[in-house]
C-alpha cells in the first residue's frame, strides 16, 4: 500500500489517517466529495485536510466506515450530536440508524409498591415494558400453606403465581393475617434463583429490590404516598444496552438495517 492510497485528517484538532477507499464507502457523502474537490468547505494544510468538526465523534464515524457497523461504548449518550455529525458528513445511511435506535432505546420503568401492615406485606410491580413483567412473574412463586384438612399431604405448601391484573402489572402479598384460625394460611414469596421461602414482608422486599437491580434497574426515585396511602414506591429505570448498528451491505449502501432488539 502507497502513501498515495492513505489520506490524513485534521478534525478539530484531532489528527486521523486512513484509506481514500474508506472515505468513499458513500460516494455522495461529503466525505467523499471532499477528496475530488466538489466540497470547497474543506482546506489542505500542511498535507491534512482541516475539518471544522467533533473529533472525538468523528471517531466513531470513521469506525463505522471501515467496518459497516456503529459499536458504541456502554456509557455512551451523545446521539443526537453523532446523529447531527452524520447529517453534517451527510451519511444519511447513519442517521438514519440513530434515529432508529433512539426510538428503541428509551428507557424501561418500574414502579414497585410496598405496603407492611402487621403480619403481611402488599407488593403491586408496575412496568412499562409487560414482557419485563412476564420473566418477573415466571421468577415469583408465592407459597401458601394448605389448610389443616390437606395436612396429610406430602407437599404441605400450595404453589401458586402472583396475580396478574393487567398486561403490565402483578401483585402478590405475603405473611400471615395473625389470626389463630387462619395460622395454616401463612404464605411464602420465592424469587429465582435464589430458593428461599419468605414470609417477612421486608426480606421480600430485599430480595425484590436486588433482583431489580442484578436486571440492571436502578433507583431514580421515591415517591411520598399520598394522603390516606400508607404504601411506599420505588421508581426503577434500566437504559437498554447499546447496540451494534450495521449496514446491510448485500443491498446498496444508503439502505440501512438494524438487527432486532432484544427484550427488556
Amino acid at each position: 500500500m502507497s502513501s498515495q492510497d492513505l489520506v490524513t485528517l485534521n478534525v478539530g484538532g484531532k489528527i486521523f489517517t486512513t484509506r481514500l477507499s474508506t472515505l468513499k464507502q458513500f460516494p455522495t457523502s461529503r466525505l467523499a466529495g471532499m477528496l475530488d474537490g466538489r466540497d470547497q468547505e474543506f482546506k489542505t494544510v500542511d498535507g491534512q485536510i482541516f475539518v471544522d468538526r467533533d473529533g472525538a465523534l468523528f471517531s466513531f464515524i470513521l469506525d463505522f466506515l471501515r467496518n459497516g457497523e456503529l459499536l458504541l461504548p456502554a456509557d455512551f449518550s451523545d446521539y443526537l450530536r453523532l446523529q447531527r455529525e452524520a447529517l453534517f458528513y451527510e451519511l444519511d445511511s447513519l442517521a438514519d440508524l440513530l434515529s432508529q435506535h433512539l426510538l428503541q432505546s428509551r428507557p424501561a420503568v418500574m414502579e414497585v409498591h410496598f405496603l407492611n401492615q402487621n403480619t403481611q406485606a402488599f407488593f403491586r410491580v408496575f412496568g412499562s415494558c409487560s414482557k419485563t413483567i412476564e420473566r418477573l412473574m415466571r421468577r415469583i412463586t408465592v407459597f401458601v400453606e394448605q389448610p389443616a384438612a390437606l395436612a396429610w399431604s406430602s407437599n404441605p405448601l400450595l404453589a401458586l403465581p402472583p396475580q396478574r391484573p393487567s398486561h403490565h402489572d402483578l401483585v402478590f402479598h405475603c405473611g400471615s393475617d395473625g389470626t389463630i384460625e387462619n395460622h395454616a394460611g401463612v404464605r411464602y414469596i420465592s424469587i429465582k434463583p435464589d430458593n428461599r421461602k419468605l414470609a417477612n414482608g421486608t426480606n421480600v422486599f430485599g430480595l425484590l429490590i436486588d433482583t431489580l437491580l442484578k436486571e440492571g434497574f436502578h433507583l431514580v426515585s421515591t415517591r411520598t404516598p399520598a394522603s390516606g396511602d400508607k404504601s411506599e414506591c420505588y421508581v426503577f429505570e434500566r437504559i437498554k444496552s447499546p447496540q451494534v448498528l450495521g449496514v446491510n451491505k448485500t443491498r446498496k449502501p444508503e439502505n440501512t438495517t438494524i438487527p432486532v432488539p432484544s427484550q427488556q
